[in-house]
């Protein structure tokens, strides 16, 4: 069912005629009657009887204006959300990999959604980049600059690093490393110095962690996931002189948008704690 055509249904029956509906619609008087036929033929039923020039609903009628009523009340509310809510409104999709959703922006998210009901967040997580040329996200937090792309990009902050290492372990302890691709970040500049063979590679830092908190494996992981780990005495724990850049990429379209804006603002104050920590 059409809703410009249920309208229809609802101004004659208000009316009385197809001239009084058609003038409450401000739609042609022929079109009323043509759209009219097309739903009574539709359902199989008829809608109105004439009787003394007049337009009389039938018991059909009846209970299809029910349902009519039901949605314009729906339609109305509808059309009152925005004015229920507390400043902007809006549903963004935010790109980053599973760590930083985890340890940087879920744990501050519940804040941040109570104190802006119109918003909604929709995270999506990954070791692979989205396909942001694509529409896939709407903000992205990349660890590596991108090269070039048809969207804003502005610096975050950065990342400390930290180097882990069993205090004592039989033999050499198992070296973490990340995949080839990722060779130009500082985490495997450092571990290359070490000229160790890796026996451990994964582009999951979680993996790396579990590995590192058995006290038998050494390995590079960022702050926002080492907090546990830099208290254990059995680890020595050294800071990487490098960081990791942070970056924020954002449509060029929502640079401006209320809800974008607000979004962007938590996303640093985000990063700025981190930093704080």
């Amino acid at each position: 069912m059409n809703w410009d055509d249920l309208r229809i249904i609802a101004a004659v029956r208000d009316e009385g005629t197809y001239a009084g509906a058609s003038a409450r619609l401000r739609i042609d008087e022929t079109t009323v009657g043509r759209r009219l036929a097309r739903i009574q033929r539709d359902l199989g039923v008829p809608l109105f009887d004439a009787v003394d020039g007049q337009r009389r609903p039938t018991r059909s009628c009846e209970a299809v204006l029910a349902h009519v009523e039901a949605m314009a009340a729906h339609a109305a509310e509808i059309g009152r959300v925005g004015e229920s809510l507390a400043g902007p409104v809006g549903r963004l999709r935010i790109a980053s990999t599973n760590t930083v959703a985890e340890e940087v922006l879920s744990p501050r998210a519940s804040d941040f959604l109570r104190a802006n009901s119109g918003l909604t967040l929709q995270f999506l997580t990954s070791s692979e980049n989205v396909k942001f040329s694509r529409w896939e996200a709407d903000l992205a937090i990349r660890l590596r600059k991108p090269d070039k792309g048809d969207f804003a990009i502005s610096r975050l902050g950065d990342v400390k690093l930290y180097y882990f290492e069993p205090v004592t372990t039989e033999g050499e302890p198992v070296l973490c490393a990340y995949p080839d691709e990722l060779g130009a970040i500082p985490e495997m500049q450092f571990l290359r110095m070490k000229q160790a063979h890796a026996r451990c590679v994964t582009d999951n830092v979680r993996v790396i962690r579990n590995l590192i908190r058995a006290h038998q494996a050494a390995g590079v992981l960022p702050e926002h996931v080492c907090a546990d780990l830099l208290g254990d005495r059995r680890l020595r724990a050294t800071l990487l002189p490098g960081r990791r850049d942070v970056w924020l990429l954002v449509q060029n379209h929502l640079k401006r948008d209320p809800a974008t804006r607000l979004t962007i603002e938590w996303i640093r104050r985000c990063f700025s704690d981190l930093a704080r920590g």
